[in-house]
C-alpha cells in the first residue's frame, strides 16, 4: 500500500452564515458544497460563493452532470440546481448514518460513516445494488479515473483512502495534517480534490498523485 502526506494546495473559507461543511461536489466550473440548511456554489476563482439552493443539506452532495443529489437525514434528495426544486426524494441506505456521496457511472455511491461501507445504488429508487467494506470510517466519495476514494475521520487523524472497488481494500493512503478533519470529499476529475473541513467551515484542496491537469 502506497502512503503519503496530503499536499494542501488552496483552502477557500470560512464562509458567512455557513459555519461547517458536509458534502462536496464538483459540476465542472464551481464547487457545491452542504452546510446544514442551504448546498451553496462557491467560484474557485474568487474563493466567494455566488449562490444557495435552500434543502436540508447535512451530509453528502452528488452531480450527475444535470442534477443535484442530497442526503438529508435518512433521504436523498434529487434537486434541480436551477430552480432548487427537489424532483424526487429515495431512501438512504444507511437509515441516517450516511456521509458522503458521489456518482459514477449511472449510479450513487453512499459512505455510511461508523459503518465503514460505501454502497453503490440505483438513483431512481434507492435500491442497493453493491457493498463495500473498508478499514476505516467513511466521510466523503468520489470516483477520478476509474480510481474510488473516500475521505476519513477519525479523532484528530484524517485523510483519504484510494480502495479497490471490486474488494475494499486499501491501495494508497494520503495522510492529512494532524487535527484537519475531512468531511465531504470531490475530484475535479483529474489532479485536484476538494475536502471538507467539516467544522472548521473550510474546504481545502489537495493534490491528486499523478493527476494530470485539465488542458
Amino acid at each position: 500500500m502506497k502512503h503519503a502526506k496530503a499536499e494542501i494546495i488552496q483552502e477557500y473559507g470560512p464562509f458567512e452564515g455557513n459555519p461547517a461543511i458536509h458534502g462536496v461536489t464538483w459540476d465542472g466550473q464551481q464547487v457545491w458544497f452542504a452546510s446544514g440548511n442551504q448546498v451553496n456554489a462557491l467560484d474557485i476563482s474568487t474563493g466567494k460563493t455566488i449562490r444557495a439552493v435552500p434543502t436540508p443539506a447535512d451530509a453528502g452532495t452528488a452531480f450527475d452532470g444535470h442534477h443535484l443529489y442530497q442526503i438529508a437525514e435518512k433521504h436523498i434528495k434529487k434537486i434541480d440546481p436551477q430552480t432548487g426544486q427537489v424532483i424526487k426524494s429515495i431512501p438512504a441506505p444507511g437509515d441516517g448514518g450516511d456521509s458522503g456521496m458521489a456518482w459514477a457511472e449511472g449510479s450513487l455511491w453512499v459512505g455510511v460513516y461508523r459503518d465503514r461501507k460505501i454502497h453503490q445504488i440505483d438513483p431512481e429508487t434507492g435500491k442497493v445494488l453493491k457493498t463495500l467494506e473498508t478499514n476505516r470510517f467513511v466521510t466523503g466519495v468520489t470516483w477520478v479515473d476509474g480510481e474510488l476514494w473516500h475521505g476519513t475521520w477519525e479523532g484528530e487523524e484524517s485523510g483519504l483512502n484510494h480502495i479497490d472497488a471490486q474488494t475494499g481494500k486499501v491501495l494508497e493512503t494520503l495522510e492529512m495534517p494532524m487535527g484537519t478533519g475531512v468531511s465531504g470529499l470531490e475530484s475535479n476529475g483529474s489532479d485536484r480534490f476538494f475536502c471538507g473541513g467539516g467544522t472548521s467551515g473550510k474546504i481545502r484542496v489537495v493534490k491528486r498523485p499523478g493527476g494530470k491537469a485539465n488542458a
